[in-house]
């Protein structure tokens, strides 16, 4: 059960990019080709959007479908209805993430939490979990086994994005340096594994290119 008041004063972000054969999971275009990971990027979108209105829609948490690519539109006609979608700010990962945090709390919101689409294994018990963390806590960060995280949550407006080396395994320490800096509460969340490179893959979803016929 979440604690806290939830409701509509609490988002839950989805950060995503619209599925374009080329365009997407570009480090496993020599394994799976690059129809084949897209493939893979719209199965993990759809995979974690699922997981994600299972937990919302009883808590009464808005989500959002924060995006890459295509269109509203396109976006609305593959995922349906009953969610936000806004389109990425241009920038690095940190500027995105850091404009989507913004929005929101300048919208009223009072726990916002963010997490990929890469992360299978995430469960509602981990959403819930990244809630209640924020009713004590202003930070709630999940890591990746590579280094970085798969999840982020804040219940206040603040820049933990500036400086970070992305897309490199300082991406937690640093995140953590940062929040340390501003003084706050921290709650990690159990290491998962995303889905970056073909070991990857063979690791996390080992039947995926017998299941796809990749």
């Amino acid at each position: 059960m979440v604690r806290g008041q939830s409701s509509s004063r609490d988002r839950l972000i989805i950060f995503g990019r619209y599925p374009v054969p080329g365009r997407t999971k570009t480090r496993l275009i020599p394994a799976l080709g690059p129809a084949g990971a897209a493939d893979l990027q719209r199965w993990l979108t759809e995979n974690i959007l699922e997981t994600v209105r299972r937990f919302a829609r009883p808590h009464e948490i808005e989500v959002e479908v924060c995006f890459e690519g295509g269109s509203k539109q396109k976006m609305r006609r593959w995922l349906g209805s009953g969610v936000i979608f806004s389109r990425q700010v241009s920038g690095n990962l940190g500027e995105r993430m850091r404009a989507a945090f913004l929005d929101v709390f300048q919208r009223g919101a009072d726990r916002v939490v963010l997490l990929g689409t890469d992360i299978p294994q995430i469960k509602t018990d981990h959403l819930e979990q990244a809630f209640n963390a924020l009713v004590e806590n202003d930070l709630v960060i999940g890591p990746s086994t590579d280094g970085g995280y798969w999840l982020i949550g804040l219940n206040r407006p603040v820049d933990l994005f500036e400086g970070i080396k992305w897309s490199t395994d300082a991406v937690f320490v640093q995140t953590l340096a940062l929040a340390k800096k501003h003084g706050l509460r921290v709650k990690t969340l159990e290491p998962l594994k995303d889905i970056d490179t073909a070991e990857d893959l063979k690791q996390v979803l080992p039947g995926w290119k017998e299941i796809n016929n990749v």
